[in-house]
């Protein structure tokens, strides 16, 4: 292993020893440890904030020599929690490596390709000279909460130079992950007369309508995989609350509906179809107020063609440094769709082989890390040369 990528392990096991569980840790810690790194080593970087004034990511900038497009890398420094504690076989903030494993939570995702960025943006400073544009490596600390709030903050800085392009630092070696489907949320508020459950009535309450709503949901029908986009839309009812104790007939159940869209199968189609089936319960079983559904969130999908950069300069500087990767979409949303909504193309995934990812004993494997961090590295030359 050579000493920068000695030097990459090094920063990425130091930061596994400091826990940055999403909505659990202070991520204080974490961004001190890359703040003095990144000063030790005379990279420019600012720590960007929320609408509340909270710390969500820190910014690298390296400007090159003459003027022409930035472009981004992203890695998540803030992590999954960690789970049962006891039913790792190692301790979960280890850090240490162990037959060529890099151990604990955030080796795979991502504080390993956080670190690996930081060398790049070195590399990339070294050169500034014969390059055009810039670098910007965005460090994110508020990824795993869902609210993406490092990547919104970098978008909403008017100081920083928008992207024409983001790599995310997602491992897996074989996929270049070029796209993405897209999400569609909702809640929807079921009613019934309420009353006592021992009175003579026959009147079902909300969470006996809700069940029949979530039936009519997961049997609609959703069209098959379309055009260019080779994964179809998904339906997942992914939550039902309501109710409280035995003697009560409910008269409010809230249903949680996660829909994955596709470009054939985009965000109003998602919300006709569930309004469809709220038309068709209340048909059936009439209540006394109508059903209505809140939207929480929407996401388009996204997919680059190999052509389009920055997934063109991923996958050509994998084949440069001889790896077979394949292009891929994603069925899970990601960053990648915040900033198709934003207009910036980018891939969700490259990195190294791993194991527990979001689960149980994570690990990243390290023999991978030099011809990653060597197709990195090439892909971000060709963009700014």
């Amino acid at each position: 292993m050579s000493p920068e990528d000695a030097e990459v392990v090094a920063l990425a096991q130091r930061l596994i020893r400091r826990p940055s569980r999403a909505g659990v840790d202070d991520y204080e810690p974490v961004l001190d440890l890359l703040e003095d790194h990144l000063g030790t080593r005379d990279l420019p970087f600012r720590r960007l904030h929320d609408a509340a004034g909270r710390p969500v990511a820190l910014l690298v900038e390296v400007a090159a020599a003459r003027p022409g497009p930035w472009w981004a890398l992203d890695a998540c420094v803030d992590t999954a929690p960690y789970g049962d504690e006891d039913a790792w076989t190692f301790a979960p903030d280890c850090g240490d490596v162990v037959d060529g494993w890099l151990r604990g939570r955030g080796a795979a995702d991502s504080k390993l390709a956080a670190a690996m960025f930081c060398r790049v943006a070195a590399e990339v400073r070294d050169r500034a000279d014969a390059l055009r544009g810039g670098l910007a490596v965005l460090l994110d600390a508020d990824e795993h909460t869902g609210g993406f709030g490092g990547a919104r903050a970098y978008l909403a800085d008017a100081a920083a130079v928008r992207p024409a392009g983001v790599m995310i630092g997602y491992p897996g070696r074989e996929e270049v992950v070029v796209g993405g489907r897209g999400l569609w949320r909702a809640t929807i508020a079921v009613h019934a007369d309420t009353g006592h459950s021992g009175a003579r009535r026959t009147t079902p309450g909300a969470v006996s309508r809700a069940a029949l709503l979530v039936r009519l949901l997961e049997e609609a029908e959703l069209p098959p995989a379309e055009g260019d986009f080779p994964l179809p839309p998904k339906l997942t009812v992914t939550s039902c609350h309501g109710g409280e104790g035995f003697s009560t007939v409910p008269g409010l159940c809230e249903v949680g509906v996660d829909i994955r869209t596709t470009p054939a199968f985009d965000a109003r189609a998602a919300q006709a179809l569930v309004g469809t089936a709220t038309a068709e319960l209340d048909r059936r079983v009439p209540p006394p107020r109508p059903t209505t559904l809140t939207q929480v969130a929407e996401w388009p999908p996204f997919r680059l063609t190999e052509t389009e950069q920055p997934a063109a300069a991923l996958l050509t500087a994998a084949t440069q440094e001889g790896l077979r990767v394949r292009p891929k979409t994603a069925g899970p949303s990601n960053i990648g769709n915040l900033l198709a909504a934003e207009g910036i193309p980018a891939t969700a995934g490259f990195g190294v082989h791993h194991e527990g990812l979001h689960a149980l004993n994570e690990r990243a494997y390290l023999p991978d890390l030099p011809r990653v961090h060597a197709v990195y590295r090439r892909a971000v030359l060709n963009l700014l040369t």
